[in-house]
């Protein structure tokens, strides 16, 4: 997806498309999440800190992130993906490899089925999309980057090596600035010199990676698309404005286990174990785990655990970040809810979790929250 939480608020909110707009957080702590098209040209990009984005441009837009409406966004994503082919491969909210090869005679060639997902995701997203399709991983990747915005490129199986030759090393995946640095040194800037190197003399130099890193850069890449990876776990993290005492942080791990729970019941999922993050305003961070004596979707059941843990956090300063994750995450329904309500009570809150995530679901995840959290 193209400039994905971006897009997604330019569509959502008609005065914000055509602006120059960052999704982040503190204008002076946070960073930047996602960047308009329009920012991008101000040198504005994802990763880059808030302070430093808005010196570059100073008349950007910020608002600040919906992740359960990007969450929302990527299930019905991926739902599209699922109708040209069960081989998909997530990476994030926004990206996945697809493995179209079993379905050419039901949709045609690679390049037809792209056109035809961008065009289902404009139609029924409303959101821009690009593609890169190649015969290996990697460089279909790089192609998707190429083609951005809105747009695809397809990489023939006997062009994938001239493909790869003019563009710099550092599109490779693995070449970080350490490796890049390594690389410059011997006279290699593109992929192209680093394919035809001498093998012995890059060993030397950056060491038992060296025959993998060629064999990138001459096209060759085995692995296949991973369908279906199973989730290691559901979180939820908050960066405050304002460095918090410890006495403070209840309602905030409140609302990250309620965000946890909702995630978690529309993937479907449990979790065996609870953990929690806490980072202080050095930096420093803090992490606490706890099994759960049955899996749970619940956000009460999270929230007792996140605050049993938060006891055994040492709160003698500051903090600047508390995060809730569920792990060891299990089909729901497999084993029971925990055992901290009576099966009435259970079944009660079963009953209004389906009734508030389906008003979530249709209103958006603010349209209903817990009432202690309204002053929030």
């Amino acid at each position: 997806m193209d400039a994905f939480y971006a897009s997604v608020e330019q569509r959502d909110r008609k005065e914000l498309r055509g602006k120059a707009l960052i999704v982040g957080g503190h204008p002076t702590r946070g960073v930047v999440l996602a960047a308009s098209y329009e920012v991008r040209k101000f040198g504005v990009r994802s990763a880059m800190p808030m302070s430093q984005a808005l010196r570059a441009c100073p008349q950007a837009l910020v608002v600040p992130p919906r992740f359960a409406v990007y969450a929302a966004v990527s299930e019905q994503l991926h739902e599209i993906f699922g109708r040209f082919t069960p081989e998909v491969e997530p990476l994030s909210l926004d990206e996945a490899f697809l493995d179209v090869t079993g379905s050419v005679r039901l949709f045609g060639p690679p390049a037809e089925q792209a056109r035809a997902i961008r065009a289902a995701i404009a139609r029924e997203l409303e959101l821009p999309a690009s593609a890169g399709i190649a015969p290996v991983k990697f460089a279909a990747k790089i192609a998707s980057d190429l083609a951005k915005p809105n747009g695809q490129r397809e990489v023939p199986p006997e062009g994938v090596r001239a493909f790869l030759a003019p563009l710099p090393v550092e599109r490779l995946w693995g070449v970080g600035p350490k490796l890049s640095f390594a690389l410059r040194r011997l006279g290699i800037t593109t992929i192209g010199a680093l394919a035809d190197f001498d093998i012995g003399l890059l060993r030397a130099e950056v060491g038992d990676g060296a025959a993998e890193l060629q064999k990138l850069a001459l096209g060759h890449d085995e692995r296949p698309v991973v369908p279906d990876r199973q989730a290691k776990r559901v979180g939820a993290e908050e960066t405050f404005d304002e460095d918090l005492d410890g006495s403070a942080l209840g309602p905030h791990l409140l609302e990250q286990s309620l965000r946890v729970a909702r995630r978690l019941r529309r993937a479907g999922l449990c979790a065996h174990t609870a953990s929690l993050k806490v980072k202080f305003a050095d930096f420093e961070v803090a992490t606490r785990s706890q099994k759960l004596p049955r899996p749970t979707d619940d956000e009460q059941v999270l929230y007792q655990a996140a605050k049993q843990m938060l006891v055994r956090v040492p709160l003698s300063k500051k903090v600047r970040l508390t995060g809730v994750a569920g792990m060891d995450l299990l089909p729901a329904g497999k084993e029971g809810q925990l055992g901290l309500f009576t099966p009435e009570e259970e079944a009660r809150r079963a009953r209004l979790h389906k009734s508030l995530d389906a008003i979530a679901e249709r209103f958006g995840e603010d349209a209903v929250t817990l009432g202690t959290l309204v002053e929030r």
